[in-house]
């Protein structure tokens, strides 16, 4: 399934009860975002997690659907709340309360890209800025929240692995002296987005395959994981954060030379992730 907003790559016949999501792979720029933007073609896709939809494409062969951004996260942020909107740069909108990734410039029409660089020269409409949320955001989740209603109708359950990269830089505030560093962190909001066992199969899946694994630390998850991890109605949200630097040159935007065997890895977590989906007891424990 095609929409200007996202991909939906689905096997021939759904077998497991996991979902994956990418929502920032997008890169799909409008020639409109980018005559706004006083940033290059190139600058502006550096909040991107690139390629990520292509580490997780093997998932419909394993019976697991995917969802994947089309439309760019400096365009919408599918992360973020529908109301979380940035008064500094979308005109209009009046400041309720303190949302610290709104004042950083994170909202979900972003003032910014990776390092703090501004995207725009001035602010957008409102009306601007609720076409996009409608024709974007509104879409995108609507497609999600279908397929975790298709896995609970078909199994009783649905587990979401919501997949996205960090800069290598990201866990310098975090890795210890000597320690190393990890590969990949998990997101569970501290337990409350998933239940432990399948937290602990993800990990041990991850593990195997040869990658280190960190938990919530520097990320617990945000608006995808808080919005429809509920574990206690059998539904289980995760969020897969992988150091980009295994598979890209993070400078030029590019796979690396082993992206292939990178992808492979992934591959292997993929087929025995959606194993944990069709071990039912497990995700109900």
């Amino acid at each position: 399934m095609t929409n200007p907003a996202f991909d939906l790559y689905q096997p021939a016949r759904v077998t497991t009860s996991v979902v994956f999501a990418s929502p920032h792979s997008g890169r799909h720029y409008p020639a409109s975002l980018l005559r706004e933007s006083v940033l290059d073609a190139h600058l502006i896709r550096s909040s991107e997690d690139a390629f990520v939809d292509t580490l997780f494409d093997q998932a419909p062969l394993h019976g697991a659907p995917l969802l994947a951004a089309r439309v760019p996260r400096a365009y919408v942020d599918l992360n973020r709340s529908i109301d979380e909107l940035d008064p500094a740069v979308v005109d209009g909108v009046r400041r309720n309360g303190h949302n610290p990734r709104v004042a950083s410039g994170l909202g979900v029409i972003p003032r910014v890209v990776a390092n703090g660089r501004a995207i725009y020269r001035g602010k957008l409409s409102l009306a601007e800025a609720r076409a996009r949320l409608d024709s974007c955001w509104l879409p995108y989740h609507a497609a999600l929240q279908g397929q975790l209603d298709q896995a609970h109708q078909l199994f009783g359950e649905a587990i979401l692995i919501d997949c996205h990269s960090m800069p290598r830089e990201a866990l310098d505030c975090v890795v210890r002296t000597g320690a190393r560093r990890p590969d990949v962190v998990l997101g569970d909001r501290f337990g409350a987005s998933a239940a432990a066992p399948v937290v602990d199969e993800i990990e041990a899946i991850l593990t195997r395959v040869g990658l280190t694994v960190a938990r919530n630390a520097p990320f617990a998850g945000a608006y995808v994981t808080q919005q429809y991890g509920r574990p206690s109605r059998r539904q289980h949200a995760v969020q897969l954060e992988i150091d980009r630097s295994l598979y890209m040159d993070e400078a030029r935007i590019t796979p690396r030379p082993d992206f292939e065997d990178f992808r492979a890895v992934i591959g292997q977590a993929i087929a025995e992730m959606t194993e944990i989906g069709r071990a039912l007891p497990l995700a109900a424990e």
